[in-house]
């Protein structure tokens, strides 16, 4: 069969009994890099030499077939190089080449920096969506949150340190700078960190630079509000963000209930006025 089996996302010591015990008697390893399997094998003790095969972003489609053949006959544990595999980690396609296949899939639970970040965060646990990476290029990073505006589940999102600054700053302009944000950096490492705050807060904490492995979670929207001075601000809200107006009157209108043409012509409105003020008198 095919084995998902997690790893740790920092602390060694994380590693379930059974993935030790999988690693001892296992014959064949597919792995996101065959390099960290070796080194986690060197640090768990594990005597073990399993024929390793790496499977990675680039090659999974191509070597989901062989391994899926491999497993017919024996046991391929699968690993990425820290957490469960197939989340924001190779794994998926060649679970669905298995499951197309008739070949059996099971996991080793274990360490997950998402359930991780979500647990220590302080935000709302009874719901929640994952998001993984946000996108590099900030005017779709930009599309992507605004597609989020009315999400009311706590969002847990994977990001590089090198872009977390600018990905702060585009969650306080499109979600709101007072939305509540927490920053989970090196979970389970020694030098973890948890650091709370507004997103806007936590755009500039990160502005002077931030390393190691992040995670970011973020509050979900406030309940919808059903009065239409408060619509029309969330309307503003999303063209000063660069949604156009007639698109924004509609997102508002199927969050909230309220109706898209009152919602439009209330926030043109209240545009006109505001160009009218902003006006030199003579």
């Amino acid at each position: 069969m095919i084995i998902l089996a997690a790893t740790p996302i920092g602390n060694l010591k994380d590693a379930s009994m059974r993935l030790v015990e999988t690693l001892g008697t296992v014959g064949i390893v597919a792995s996101e890099d065959t390099r960290v399997t070796q080194r986690l094998l060197a640090g768990l003790g594990v005597e073990n030499r399993p024929r390793l095969i790496a499977l990675h972003d680039h090659n999974e489609r191509d070597r989901a077939g062989e391994l899926v053949e491999l497993a017919r006959e024996s046991d391929v544990l699968v690993l990425s190089d820290a957490g469960m595999p197939t989340v924001s980690d190779p794994g998926f396609h060649l679970v669905e080449a298995a499951a197309a296949a008739g070949v059996a899939v099971t996991a080793l639970p274990g360490p997950s920096a998402v359930i991780t970040a979500l647990a220590v965060s302080g935000l709302p646990t009874d719901r929640f969506t994952f998001e993984g990476f946000l996108p590099r290029k900030q005017g779709e990073r930009m599309s992507a949150l605004r597609a989020l505006t009315g999400e009311r589940r706590t969002m847990v999102f994977f990001e590089s340190p090198n872009r977390l600054a600018a990905a702060l700053a585009d969650v306080a302009s499109v979600l709101g700078s007072d939305r509540r944000v927490v920053v989970c950096r090196e979970l389970t490492k020694m030098f973890e960190e948890v650091r709370r705050g507004t997103a806007a807060e936590l755009a500039a904490w990160a502005a002077d630079g931030v390393r190691g492995e992040i995670c970011i979670v973020v509050e979900g929207a406030p309940e919808a509000v059903a009065d239409l001075e408060t619509g029309v601000e969330q309307v503003l809200a999303l063209v000063a963000a660069g949604t156009r107006l007639k698109d924004a009157s509609a997102e508002v209108a199927e969050a909230t209930g309220l109706g898209r043409r009152d919602l439009y012509q209330a926030a043109l409105a209240a545009r006109v006025t505001a160009a009218e003020g902003a006006r030199p008198r003579p």
